[in-house]
């Protein structure tokens, strides 16, 4: 009887959130404000706007003085270089869409610490509840060594029985020693990711089991309309198709335009001007090489958009089985085998303690029960891993 007390609390732990606890979405919008990756990442934005800037000046005009000895002996030079093939518009669309694949980067590394954020909310979920496990059974041995001490003084049993029952309890409070330094650690990783202290407390409400699985069709719909990896991938081509327009406008020679006050020519005259126009010749530098370049260039990104969308798809099928095989584990584990496991241990307690069975048969039956947790434990983790996997290869938050 005194077994069965100690075993529902993982049950309810397990399916009754707390009030006023960090709910996974809660812990995303955390992470959102203060995570230190996502901080650096918006840096980005003022950086590329300038580059916006940079793109659309002019170039200056140049003004000379020169000074003779023939006449005209003084004169100003003003020159003003003139870009021609549109120079000017193609670097505008480059920074332009230079900034667009910032968005796009931006957007990738909120999915990616969202993702991340998941995995580690559940990592920590999964070692309370497993620190609970281990705590409960380690109160479970001590009943059962007391158990075997009462029997031993009646003499019922040998002085072994007492003996592996320390043994046993020894080992769950190293169990449950362990168990706690990894619930610790656990912490410390989602505290780290949301921007605060590592040893900040945290009250976790969402179970392993909360989470809604999406059909097929809807986590590649929802890839195709807002993976984060294609859009960056997608905001690169068309930055690298704009650097291609760009270097062929480079091969558009420019020319310059001037003029010239000149005085100091007595006796010819006091005063007088000059107009002067150049132009670039595309003899040493053709440009031809840059173009040859970014074209190379915007070919392979766009073969890699093809290999992302493939590898995207594998990723969502692959993540999708686990999920569900995971599901259906933990359908069947709440169901079915969690009551027979609580039944086993209150008979194999009450068998123990009435002289109807010996204490190995006590140590297994209570092996057993935590092995059978553990493992419904597992699958409700590896639920919500193929879940963060899932929320990975789509690349945009699970709907």
């Amino acid at each position: 009887m005194m077994l069965i007390a100690a075993t529902p609390h993982v049950q309810a732990q397990s399916q009754t959130p707390a009030t006023g606890g960090l709910s996974l979405s809660g812990a995303i919008e955390r992470a959102l404000a203060a995570n230190p990756s996502i901080a650096a990442a918006r840096l980005q934005r003022p950086i590329d706007r300038a580059g916006v800037g940079i793109a659309g000046e002019r170039p200056n005009p140049e003004l000379a003085y020169e000074l003779s000895k023939e006449t005209p002996r003084q004169s100003i030079t003003a020159t003003l270089p003139i870009e021609l093939g549109g120079k000017r518009a193609r670097r505008l669309d480059v920074a332009n869409a230079t900034l667009a694949v910032g968005e796009a980067e931006l957007a990738r590394v909120i999915n990616e610490i969202r993702t991340d954020v998941r995995r580690a909310y559940f990592e920590v979920v999964a070692a309370d509840q497993r620190a609970q496990i281990a705590d409960d059974l380690r109160a479970l041995s001590e009943r059962a060594r007391n158990a075997a001490r009462a029997r031993v003084t009646a003499g019922d049993v040998p002085q072994s029985d007492l003996t592996q029952a320390e043994l046993v309890l020894a080992n769950g409070e190293n169990d449950l020693s362990a168990a706690r330094g990894e619930a610790a650690a656990a912490r410390a990783d989602l505290n780290a990711l949301l921007g605060q202290p590592m040893d900040s407390p945290l009250t976790l409400i969402d179970t392993l089991t909360g989470s809604v699985l999406p059909s097929a069709a809807d986590a590649l719909a929802q890839a195709t309309a807002g993976n984060a990896e294609l859009q960056v991938l997608d905001r690169r081509i068309a930055e690298q198709t704009a650097k291609v327009d760009l270097s062929k406008s480079l091969r558009t020679p420019d020319i310059a335009a001037g003029g010239s006050f000149v005085y100091d020519a007595e006796p010819e005259f006091r005063y007088g001007w000059r107009v002067s126009f150049g132009v670039t010749l595309p003899i040493l530098a053709s440009h031809k090489p840059a173009v040859v370049f970014e074209q190379g260039t915007l070919a392979r990104l766009q073969a890699e958009r093809g290999a992302i969308v493939a590898r995207i798809s594998g990723g969502i099928g692959s993540a999708l089985a686990r999920a569900t095989a995971a599901r259906e584990r933990i359908t069947r584990y709440e169901g079915t085998i969690l009551p027979l496991a609580i039944e086993m241990e209150r008979q194999a307690q009450a068998a123990y303690t009435g002289g109807q069975t010996g204490l190995p048969a006590l140590v297994q039956a209570l092996q057993l029960a935590r092995d059978t947790r553990q493992r419904g434990l597992d699958a409700g983790l590896d639920y919500q891993r193929a879940l963060a996997d899932l929320e990975r290869a789509i690349g945009a938050p699970i709907k």
